[in-house]
């Protein structure tokens, strides 16, 4: 088995409905640039707040994927 070397990453996501949508627009645009994507970790979760109402839903993720640089 060859060894491998991954690359970890730290976005934002956001979303107007849930953190699990939050999390899943910053995979899902994250994976438009970067290839062989392997894991994702939700490290903290927040909510944006106007006039007393929660307006939006960031999950904040660390993205893992395999790094390839000079291959």
């Amino acid at each position: 088995m060859a060894e491998s070397v991954y690359k970890i990453i730290e976005l934002v996501g956001t979303s107007e409905t849930s953190w699990e949508d939050a999390a899943k627009n910053a995979v899902e645009k994250a994976s438009k640039s970067l290839r062989d994507l392997r894991v994702a970790e939700i490290s903290e979760l927040d909510m944006k707040v106007e006039n007393g109402k929660v307006t939006a839903y960031r999950s904040r993720v660390k993205l893992s994927f395999k790094y390839g640089g000079g291959e």
